[in-house]
């Protein structure tokens, strides 16, 4: 399964994280380690049922693939579901359902996960299943082959046949200028059926090694009985040398697009205004004003745009904002819109700037005390779900973020005044590399 990170299923479960954490300090209550090898090892206890989730996250992805070679580590991904010496083929799958649980993986820009979801007695059959193909992946030419063949299908249903997300890559694109977030995470359908064995060997070998991963294991489990368990099934794989990781350029900081698309299949106009934006890894300090700032703007049918362009003017059927700070460089910023039926897009277009500009203006410190506090309300949720504990934890470590600052990250929320939010808003819609997309569908299908 490829995963793009401004993938909207993405930003909606990071959502929970930054909109539901309470007030204590620590979120997750959790621990971690390191074994001998290099592998990183992060333990969420929640004892509230007998299942666990287990997560293998790479520290690589998308971005890291050589130029000509774009789907790589997406093609990867599937291989790693079709054996070792020990589990052969395709029994990966087969042996985790036989035995309760499910299993699955998704490739990102940045890295790529793998999980299982076992009731707690299965723990060690998932760890030991992980642990061989981490050292042991052996795949045939015939399953190469027909995964090459199911990566090339999907490329096609799921981008080349979608409008929408052939449009989504298209602004990327733009947006991006010669960054590797410009590139696709499937690769394009010239290099998936280009790929051969040692391209996806190669891969393997330079960067799935335990100093570049992180497991993560949320649920009914101990920290001391994980570290003994981790030891067990981890601690003998050899460390080696990981790959030449991606080269991050700088980006015109004047640089302003605008893109308009007429698709087939599109039933409604959509605008979509894109920013390149601070990443943890870019400006910590600017982060946490502009997750303030998005939710201010867009998040729910309380926030400031949804008010002004839905239910004031009537001009919008749906508007949000989201931000995509789990990013090993730049991060991004999004407002999303769709216009309502008859409203003409370029006066819709002046109407979505106008509410930015009078939103921006509007913030005082009663406007984003109510945003804090809506943010900072039902952590218990998140904490019920180890599922989401696991997903979220893992993809803030495996961007760069360290236990301590996820642990402190309400803290760090509550802390954002007026004024830096005005500030973060002030810098990211007065000089930030922006692109502005309008879809539409076309004369035939209007």
């Amino acid at each position: 399964m490829l995963k793009s990170k401004k993938n909207s299923a993405f930003i909606a479960l990071m959502s929970i994280f930054l909109f539901c954490a309470k007030a204590e300090a620590k979120i997750f209550d959790m621990t971690e380690f390191y074994l001998k090898n290099g592998l990183q090892v992060i333990v969420i206890p929640n004892h509230k049922a007998p299942i666990v989730r287990q997560m293998v996250w790479y520290k690589v992805g998308s971005v890291d693939e050589a130029m000509g070679k774009g789907g790589t580590a997406h093609l990867l991904e599937h291989l790693m579901f079709r054996g070792t010496k020990k589990v052969k083929d395709s029994k990966f799958n087969s042996i985790v359902a036989q035995n309760g649980g499910d299993s699955n993986a998704f490739t990102a820009q940045d890295f790529t996960s793998y999980y299982e979801t076992m009731d707690v007695g299965r723990l060690e059959l998932a760890m030991a299943l992980e642990a061989d193909r981490m050292e042991n992946l052996d795949f045939s030419k015939k399953s190469f082959k027909k995964e090459r063949d199911i990566v090339f299908q999907e490329r096609m249903q799921v981008v080349e046949n979608n409008p929408s997300a052939y449009f989504g890559e298209a602004l990327r694109r733009v947006l991006w200028q010669q960054h590797p977030y410009a590139r696709s995470i499937s690769g394009t359908p010239e290099e998936i059926m280009k790929l051969n064995k040692d391209d996806v060997m190669a891969f393997y070998e330079s960067y799935y090694a335990p100093n570049n991963a992180i497991l993560v294991l949320s649920g009914d489990i101990e920290p001391q009985v994980a570290k003994v368990l981790a030891e067990k099934y981890f601690g003998e794989i050899e460390p080696r040398k990981v790959g030449l990781k991606a080269d991050f350029p700088k980006l015109d900081k004047q640089f302003e697009a605008r893109l308009e698309m007429k698709l087939p299949q599109i039933k409604s106009e959509r605008m979509v205004k894109l920013y390149v934006a601070p990443s943890i890894n870019v400006d910590k300090e600017f982060v946490y004003p502009l997750m303030v700032l998005a939710a201010y703007l867009g998040e729910g049918e309380t926030s400031k745009l949804y008010k002004k362009l839905v239910l004031e003017e009537k001009s919008a059927l749906g508007v949000s904002v989201s931000y995509d700070y789990t990013s090993r460089s730049l991060g991004g910023l999004s407002v999303s819109a769709t216009p309502k039926e008859g409203v003409d897009t370029k006066t819709f277009e002046k109407t979505l700037n106008k509410a930015l500009k009078q939103a921006v203006a509007e913030i005082n410190i009663e406007e984003i005390e109510k945003t804090k506090n809506k943010m900072l309300a039902g952590q218990v949720y998140l904490r019920d779900n180890p599922n989401d504990a696991a997903y979220i934890v893992g993809a803030m470590a495996a961007a760069g973020m360290s236990v301590e600052d996820i642990e402190n990250h309400a803290e760090n929320i509550r802390k954002v005044s007026a004024a830096e939010v005005r500030q973060a808003a002030q810098k990211l819609f007065g000089g930030a590399i922006n692109v502005t997309g309008v879809i539409k569908p076309t004369e035939e299908d209007n």
